[in-house]
Order: C-alpha cells, then sequence, then structure tokens
C-alpha cells in the first residue's frame, strides 16, 4: 500500500468540474468521499447476515464446486463487502482486493484485518489489473461492471490472472429500470433533505453550509460514476474473441410492476459467471 496514492476525501469544486469529463476521476473522487461512511449508509455488515447473502449469490451463479479457492481477487472491492464476506463462508482461502479509489482499498483492507482474514490490496485499475499471469484461482466483483468504461479491456484482464479454470463470478449489476428508479429516488431524497432542513423547526438539525456544499459536490457525481447499467447480452458480445471464456447468466428474479409502479425495482440485478473453458 505505500506506492499507492493517499486518498482524496474532500474534492474541490474545481475537481469535481474535470471529473464530470472524466469517469474514472469521477469513480476515484466519488468513493474516497464515501470509503469512511459507506458501510453505514449501506447497511453492509461482515456477520451472518451479509455471509449469507455473499454465499447465496455465488452459490446461485457457480454452484459449490471447487471450494475453497485457494486464492481470490475482487474487482472494484469498495469496503470488501463481497469478497470478505465470501472469504468468512468458505468461498475462498486468500484475498485481494483492488478499486481505483484509494479511501476504498484502505478501508477494505481495515475490515479485512480486523477478521483475521488474509488479504491484500491495491488500488487499480480493472482495465490494467496489477497482478502476474495465471494468479487467481477466482476473481469476483459485486456491482463494478457498470463502473468500467471499457469492460472487454476488463475481460481480457481477467482471464489473464486467472489460472487455467479460474472462475469470473459477478452480482449485484444493475437493469436499466431499477437504475432509473435508483438515480431518481436518490436524486429526489437529497433535495428533499436539504430543503426541509432550511425550515425554522429543522435548522438544528443542519449541518454548515461548507459541508452541505461539499456533500452536494460529491452527489453530483453519483450521475458520472454509474457509466452504463449492464447488459447480458451486450456482454455475452463483449467476452474473450477467442472463445475462452463461456458465459453463464442467471438473471435476480425480476419483481413485478403494476400500472407502471415498480416494487422494489431498485434492487432487480443480474448476476453471472465466466469460466475459463478448461474448467472442470
Amino acid at each position: 500500500m505505500s506506492s499507492d496514492p493517499a486518498p482524496n476525501p474532500h474534492a474541490t469544486a474545481e475537481q469535481v468540474e474535470a471529473a464530470r469529463r472524466d469517469p474514472k476521476l469521477a469513480n476515484v473522487l466519488y468513493h474516497d468521499w464515501e470509503a469512511g461512511s459507506y458501510d453505514e449508509k449501506w447497511s453492509i455488515s461482515y456477520d451472518e447476515r451479509c455471509i449469507d447473502y455473499a454465499t447465496g449469490r455465488f452459490k446461485l451463479v457457480a454452484g459449490e464446486q471447487g471450494w475453497p479457492y485457494g486464492r481470490a481477487l475482487e474487482l472494484g472491492s469498495g469496503t470488501g463487502f463481497f469478497l470478505l464476506n465470501l472469504m468468512q463462508g468458505g468461498v475462498a482461502e486468500r484475498g485481494s482486493v483492488t478499486d481505483l479509489s484509494p479511501g476504498m482499498v484502505q478501508v477494505a483492507l481495515r475490515n479485512a484485518a480486523g477478521l483475521g482474514l488474509d488479504v491484500d490490496g491495491k488500488v487499480a485499475d480493472a482495465e490494467r489489473i496489477p497482478y502476474e499471469d495465471n494468479t487467481f484461482d477466482l476473481v469476483v466483483g459485486h456491482a463494478v461492471l457498470h463502473h468500467i468504461p471499457d469492460v472487454p479491456a476488463a475481460l481480457r484482464e481477467v482471464l489473464r490472472v486467472l489460472k487455467p479454470g479460474g472462475r469470473f463470478v459477478f452480482a449485484g449489476e444493475p437493469t436499466k429500470i431499477g437504475d432509473w428508479y435508483a438515480r431518481r429516488l436518490g436524486r429526489l431524497t437529497w433535495a428533499a433533505t436539504t430543503q426541509l432542513t432550511r425550515l425554522r423547526p429543522l435548522r438544528s438539525w443542519r449541518r454548515s453550509q461548507a459541508e452541505l456544499d461539499e456533500s452536494s459536490r460529491a452527489a453530483a457525481l453519483e450521475a458520472v460514476v454509474d457509466i452504463h447499467t449492464f447488459d447480458p447480452d451486450e456482454l455475452a458480445r463483449q467476452k474473450d474473441p477467442a472463445g475462452a471464456l463461456q458465459l453463464q447468466r442467471v438473471p435476480e428474479q425480476r419483481r413485478r410492476i403494476d400500472e407502471g409502479v415498480p416494487v422494489d425495482a431498485a434492487v432487480t440485478q443480474e448476476l453471472g459467471v465466466l469460466q475459463t473453458g478448461d474448467h472442470p
């Protein structure tokens, strides 16, 4: 970690403006800003509740054959939610966390140390994974593909660092309908909260204007960090052209939509597994 850049949790207005034209910079700034409170914001834990969730998603697409994998890598690990809970659930013995955000890698390593897990980490671009060929038995990703500008490049890198017979298992990718409603709800919630706390009875709850300005700058990046929604058919066309990867798609159960009103639409996800052709 000594050679990794330091986190920048307080982006300036100028940096935010530059990030509007640079999705990778946007991801770094936004996730550095969120790193310290990310687990609390999304109710992430490393107990039975989230262990069951993570291993359940993994089993759904990849089964239980081959457990435990010797060494696993997570792309876009954030605070380590997916990989660390998979390791606690017996899916892998050793782990490596990577993320564009130095803040997220820092928190993920701290979480891993607190859990006593054998994990290393690097600040890394998924399109240029900083590990040697044939290093990992398993690569995982949770809600990461939609942040990557060049998904085919990332898949080529995944194939490169996987050992023969290795697997890439991904989950939590937003569908178009879920993404649209999640974004709209987020914008409405932010607007309502900031306006309501201007009212006299609620002013004591209101943070300083400087804090709100900084939060507004970071919140503005949310429209930039999610580059595209997950399209499994497009992913199938983008996978390794040599045919070394086989795609298995397992969509989460879709929620009902009554009269145009989605029911829990924002949690609609896609899951899948890519594996090298000689996987048993």
